[in-house]
């Protein structure tokens, strides 16, 4: 089994040097930090040699932000899977970065457990947020001004796709969910497309605010 390839991208050279720690304390083979950026334009070029399964980035960077990176990223190479790491919990920031194309959203205080189960879940086609952020989520979401609850979308849906939408949105991998379902990793991402295309939504963000309103995300 091939080591799940990593990049650190954060302005803050104490920071990348702590993550870097907490990586190496994991004590495990399937993981390989393969490099690290301090800015967004930085995390580009390092794509340019080299092509990660998944990139832990701060949010705010100069020169080129994390959000703004992670759009062009999400855009160029939409295999690699993007985890934010930020100090703060900002409803705000965590809908701009899921917005961009991010599939993780984790505090910068995280344990190396939890770490660890994010790249795994990532790695896996799944997503990952800690649960203070799926607070915020929960919050913005449900705001009248965010999105509207439409009936006749949430009627399209076939119950199988309704189970797939509630465990997507309890942080299941594709792999995950193909074990519950009986089903086979490649039908969960043929469902998780008709999904998107029934609801018109285009990332994780579309998919948890339409679960939400419709009171679907829980099991």
């Amino acid at each position: 089994m091939q080591p799940i390839k990593i990049i650190i991208a954060d302005d803050h050279v104490i920071f990348r040097e702590g993550l870097k720690l907490l990586v190496r304390k994991l004590k495990t083979s399937e993981i390989s930090l393969i490099g690290e950026a301090g800015n967004g334009i930085e995390l580009l070029s390092l794509l340019e040699n080299t092509m990660p399964d998944i990139i832990l980035t701060d949010i705010q960077m100069p020169v080129m932000d994390g959000i703004e990176v992670t759009r062009i990223i999400t855009s160029k190479f939409p295999n690699v899977g993007i985890i934010a790491l930020s100090t703060f919990n900002d409803e705000n920031l965590v809908m701009d970065m899921l917005e961009a194309g991010a599939r993780g959203y984790m505090l910068k205080n995280t344990t190396k457990e939890d770490l660890l189960v994010a790249i795994r879940k990532v790695s896996m086609g799944g997503i990952y947020y800690s649960s203070e952020t799926f607070v915020h989520l929960t919050k913005k979401t449900k705001s009248d001004e965010f999105v509207r609850s439409d009936k006749r979308m949430r009627d399209r849906l076939t119950e199988k796709e309704l189970s797939i939408i509630k465990h997507l949105c309890n942080a299941l991998s594709n792999k995950e969910i193909a074990v519950i379902e009986n089903l086979s990793k490649r039908t969960v991402e043929s469902h998780r497309e008709n999904i998107m295309e029934k609801i018109n939504g285009k990332n994780v963000i579309d998919l948890m605010s339409f679960a939400i309103k419709n009171n679907i995300h829980k099991i």
